[in-house]
This record gives structure tokens, sequence and C-alpha cells, in this order.
């Protein structure tokens, strides 16, 4: 996996809330549909560079790594980089969103998936239009609440999310909710198709990634108890067989621009 970028630098502040569970938001977190990357693939031509911003453990990197042979995925977390997942098309590297180090009209497509709500939005549509050559392409998306295919099992989780967990989020979850929808967007939209990830998880897979939550840290930390432990108790006496994989969605919420 090649790496770039001083793990040891000083960086400005940035809201970091996944550095302490960098190697678990790297196994436990969903996939984004293939139907997605392949999408992408349509609104710039094939050999365009990519910039993959707040790429976390690469997921997003990776499936675009599968279109196209030039993926820059940058991070501001030293441990999520380390964390990534390799692939011969990506080359990882510590960066702020809003100071890529990129050069100026460098990349034909610019991804953040699961991560607008972070940044600094000026400074980062700054950035994006410097980078982006001519008819280049901005894609965000985020994903929704979790949904398990059981009423039952699908009442505890939200619940779990809405209430035990509800203080706890940062006001800007609100955005995720709303699909981005509400953010300031200035580039000329273009049409976006829907998508939605599936996956089938045991009990232990759908836990694993529900700890990623930044909540569930910010949760721990403020009550020094883990909240997973008494969900865990409560979705087992009601999921049968915990080996047995249950089916988990989400909704993807995308938008698209140019400049």
């Amino acid at each position: 996996m090649p790496v770039t970028g001083s793990l040891l630098m000083p960086k400005p502040a940035f809201p970091d809330h996944f550095s302490s569970v960098a190697r678990r938001y790297a196994d436990y977190r969903p996939r984004y549909p293939e139907a997605l990357f392949g999408h992408l693939a349509t609104l710039v031509p094939p050999e365009s560079a990519v910039w993959d911003c707040a790429t976390g453990s690469g997921q997003a990197a990776v499936g675009l790594g599968g279109r196209f042979a030039r993926v820059t995925a940058t991070d501001a977390s030293p441990e999520q980089i380390a964390s990534a997942e390799p692939h011969p098309n990506v080359t990882y590297r510590v960066a702020l969103a809003e100071e890529s180090g990129l050069p100026d009209a460098s990349v034909g497509l610019v991804t953040v998936a699961q991560a607008l709500h972070w940044f600094d939005l000026p400074r980062f549509y700054a950035e994006v239009k410097r980078v982006l050559v001519p008819s280049g392409v901005l894609a965000v998306w985020c994903y929704g609440i979790t949904e398990v295919e059981d009423p039952r099992l699908n009442a505890m989780v939200h619940t779990f999310y809405a209430e035990t967990l509800g203080p706890y989020w940062p006001p800007s979850r609100l955005l995720v909710e709303q699909g981005y929808r509400t953010l300031p967007f200035p580039f000329t939209e273009l049409p976006t198709p829907t998508f939605r990830m599936e996956v089938p998880w045991t009990l232990a897979q759908l836990l694993g990634y529900l700890g990623t939550w930044s909540a569930a840290t910010r949760y721990q930390k403020a009550t020094g108890e883990n909240p997973i432990e008494p969900l865990a108790r409560e979705l087992s006496r009601e999921w049968g067989d915990v080996t047995q994989p249950r089916l988990i969605s989400w909704p993807v919420a995308l938008r698209l621009g140019h400049c």
C-alpha cells in the first residue's frame, strides 16, 4: 500500500472522531455498492485521476480503484491511513480535506463518502474547485440509519441509535439523516440515481459496526461504560442463532455536481 505524507508532521486541528477506532472501522464498516462506482465511472473520462477525500480506511478508495487507475486517497488521521486497505491503483496520504496538497487542475473526480459533514465547507469547496479539471465532478454521499430485516431487531437498533446514543451524536449528524440535502453545494448539480447498501451480517458483525459509531465512543468516554454490551444481550435474545446472518441495509444519498 503506497503511503505518503509524514505521519509525524503537526497538522491543524480537525474533528477526529475515528482514530481511536481505526482498526475496528476498517474491519466493520460496510462496503459501498459497486453500482455506485460504475455510475461515477460514466461521468468522467476513464483516464481521469481521482481524489477520494477523508477516505477513512479506504472503503470508497478501493471501489474507485477498481474503476480508475490513479486514485489518491487522503485522510487527516494517520491511524486511519495506517489501517487502510491496500489496492494497486490507490495511493494513501495524510492530508486535511481543505489542504489536499494536490496540484491545480489535476483530478477529474473528487469523492467524499460519509464525511462531508465534518468539513470546513467554504475552504473544502475552494479546494475542490482548485484541483478539479474543467468539467470535473464532485461526488458526495452518505448513508442513512441502519435497517435490520427483522422488525423487532430493527426497533432495538433504532432505539439504541436515537435514545441511548441520542445525546452523544454531534449536531452535524442531522446533516447525514437529511442526506446532505440541506448543505450548501455551490456546483451545477447532476441527476442522481438511487443506491442502497446491503450486507448479510452475523450479530457479532453488526455489533462491531455499531461500536464504530462516534456517538458510541462519546458515550463510553462520558460514562465509563460500553453501550454495546447491554445492546448485545438484548439483541442476542431475539436474534436466534447468532452465527446466522441477517440482512442489514442502508439507503445511500448522493449529490453530484461540476463547476
